[in-house]
């Protein structure tokens, strides 16, 4: 990239590409996960996911382009993960973990925007990108709330299995 222009074209792409696939794998994450508060959970941020991908609309509307993705590969991989620990049944901790990934991923990403588009003096568009941000962070929160009522169950219930198998071995 040889402006911070173009950087920040490239990146509102990339990620306007990850919340649309976002979309598509809250579901099976919902349907997927077995505690009712982390269900919930992801059906409600399936909801504000669909708001992000409106939000950045705007911004490129804004910046007077069309709204077109770039392949985020970071968010094909994530998912890829996530949707693994599903086959796996790996548990509502491992799904957790998963989500939070993509959280991560989305909150650096959409820190970076929020920066570049104050420097480019896109100050609408910072704010989009500021209320995005602020919803990514209270998603980690709320999972990270949720992962503490549900791992210790999780670890009672494999210890419980783990001491089964060693008696009957």
């Amino acid at each position: 990239m040889s402006t911070l222009r173009e950087s920040f074209m490239d990146e509102l792409a990339d990620i306007y590409d990850a919340e649309q696939q976002l979309v598509k794998a809250l579901p099976k994450m919902a349907q997927a996960a077995k505690n009712e508060s982390l269900r919930a959970g992801f059906e409600m941020h399936l909801n504000e996911t669909r708001e992000h991908v409106t939000r950045l609309e705007q911004v490129f509307s804004l910046v007077g382009k069309k709204a077109k993705g770039k392949k985020c590969k970071a968010m094909k991989g994530l998912i890829a993960e996530g949707e693994d620990l599903i086959d796996e049944d790996a548990g509502d901790a491992a799904l957790i973990a998963a989500a939070q990934k993509v959280e991560h991923y989305e909150i650096a990403t959409y820190g970076t925007l929020k920066e570049w588009a104050t420097l480019l003096r896109q100050d609408q568009a910072r704010q989009l990108f500021e209320q995005t941000l602020q919803e990514e962070e209270a998603t980690d929160r709320k999972l990270t709330e949720v992962a503490r009522t549900i791992n210790p169950e999780e670890s009672e219930a494999e210890t419980a299995e783990e001491e089964e198998e060693a008696r009957t071995e």
